[in-house]
């Protein structure tokens, strides 16, 4: 009898987690939607949330060093005597996080 109580509870609780989704995006019909486009978006935020994540210490600067060069591709960096920091937005501030240097594509 308490294994099938047991069982009844641990089924009860696995109900009633709650369900998280990802991001939902609702448009017209009328409005031009690209997937590929929005496919290749994720795919760019994913690369760089695992460079993050990878990053052994992350250094976070305010404003860049005097004398940095942007660069463009493959994403849009900074180059500052041989440093390289990807803007970052943090609770609508700017600040500079250092990369290493990205591989060209």
């Amino acid at each position: 009898m308490s294994k099938v109580i047991s069982i009844s509870l641990l089924l009860l609780f696995t109900y009633c987690l709650p369900a998280v989704a990802g991001q939902v995006v609702v448009r017209k019909s009328s409005e031009p939607f690209d997937a590929f486009a929005v496919r290749d978006q994720v795919l760019a935020d994913h690369e760089w949330q695992e460079m993050l994540r990878f990053q052994q210490q992350i250094q976070i600067l305010q404003a860049l060093p005097v004398g940095c060069l942007p660069i463009a591709t493959p994403y849009r960096y900074f180059t500052c005597r041989g440093q390289f920091y990807r803007p970052y937005e943090y609770q609508n501030k700017q600040l500079y996080i250092e990369i290493d240097q990205p591989l060209a594509k």
